[in-house]
């Protein structure tokens, strides 16, 4: 029971400390000119993307940079956090051995993928393309990702001693060295998942907080206090962003964001040995992801599209849902899939 009061506390006192702090952040974006522009969007082969701005052209001029704000104030919350933890005397137990590790993984993570996010929305706000440093392609952007990947992965197998892969009603597999690239190719994976998901207002953002809710549940219930205190935190600043983000928004999460938010929440997963519950949990994810890569693939390979649009929510605006009936269904899907997601977790 103090646990529970401790967490639900720090989700408070993040949640509070950002709402206080959301209102003169958006109103410095807006002086430092940091909102969406309004431009024609292209896709990752060049190709213009006319569906996507025609329902996107009346987001231009909202802030960007949501994200950013949620990553500087959980990431000094978690360092101040736990040292004040040990001084009042609070047991900092973990599901591994060595807990610091554990911690410096989440900030490598957080921190790592955030200004890679950033540097993305830069470039898109700023129109840096044409310049050398900010000329990036997709693929180069791509092998950041997957280098960035392969060093957590390291961490995580190397240094906490991770290779066990647990799959419900089939068994407990080691690994060895392959879960190296496994673990990176589910880290790349839901990056780039979250990140083409947030293009409706409050989608992503809802997404993530209804299933960082089950995973701050499963942490709690081992008593990971580093994981359930970084949650708590993220929780707690993720619903101030989230009364500014539903439709319409006033704020954007900005690739910033969710990069760094889609990176986490793979190795909150990880962490907790639970990838197959992250899988579900994450499905609505996994689903826009797909959607998008088989439409690319069907737009190289066979010069034709499968969907009217990629990803999958813009389908549905083509075939005329309204922007909030497609996210408040979403969340609802979310739910469900976030209680199953438990039930496996827990049998």
């Amino acid at each position: 029971m103090g646990s529970i009061v401790l967490f639900l506390g720090i989700l408070l006192f993040s949640f509070i400390v950002t709402s206080m702090a959301v209102v003169p952040f958006i109103n410095l974006l807006y002086k430092l000119k940091f909102r969406r522009a309004q431009q024609q969007t292209k896709d990752a082969f060049g190709k213009r993307t006319p569906i996507y701005d025609k329902f996107h052209k009346n987001k231009a001029g909202v802030p960007v940079g949501g994200g950013l704000l949620i990553v500087v104030l959980v990431s000094v919350f978690f360092a101040l956090m736990i040292p004040l933890l040990n001084y009042f005397g609070i047991e900092v137990t973990s599901l591994h051995q060595n807990s610091q590790v554990e911690i410096n993984v989440l900030f490598f993570t957080f921190l790592s993928f955030a200004i890679l996010g950033l540097y993305d929305d830069l470039k898109k706000i700023f129109s840096f393309e044409k310049t050398k440093f900010f000329g990036l392609r997709l693929r180069q952007k791509l092998l950041l990702q997957i280098i960035l990947a392969v060093i957590i992965s390291l961490m995580l197998h190397f240094q906490l001693g991770i290779s066990i892969l647990h799959i419900p009603f089939v068994g407990t597999f080691d690994l060895g060295w392959g879960y190296i690239p496994f673990a990176t190719f589910v880290i790349v994976a839901f990056t780039n998942a979250v990140n083409i998901t947030d293009g409706l207002d409050g989608l992503a953002s809802g997404l993530l907080m209804i299933g960082l809710f089950g995973l701050w549940i499963l942490s709690s219930s081992i008593l990971d206090v580093p994981l359930s205190v970084f949650i708590a935190l993220w929780l707690g600043s993720l619903i101030s962003l989230l009364y500014f983000n539903i439709y319409p928004a006033r704020l954007f999460m900005g690739d910033v964001g969710s990069l760094a938010f889609g990176a986490t929440l793979a190795v909150i997963g990880l962490l907790l040995g639970k990838v197959f519950t992250l899988l579900i949990i994450g499905f609505i994810f996994v689903l826009e992801i797909m959607s998008s890569l088989l439409q690319l693939l069907a737009k190289r390979y066979w010069k034709r599209k499968i969907l009217p649009a990629a990803p999958l929510h813009l389908t549905l605006q083509e075939r005329g849902w309204d922007e909030p009936k497609i996210v408040q269904r979403a969340w609802l899907i979310q739910i469900m899939l976030t209680l199953f997601g438990l039930w496996l977790a827990f049998i």
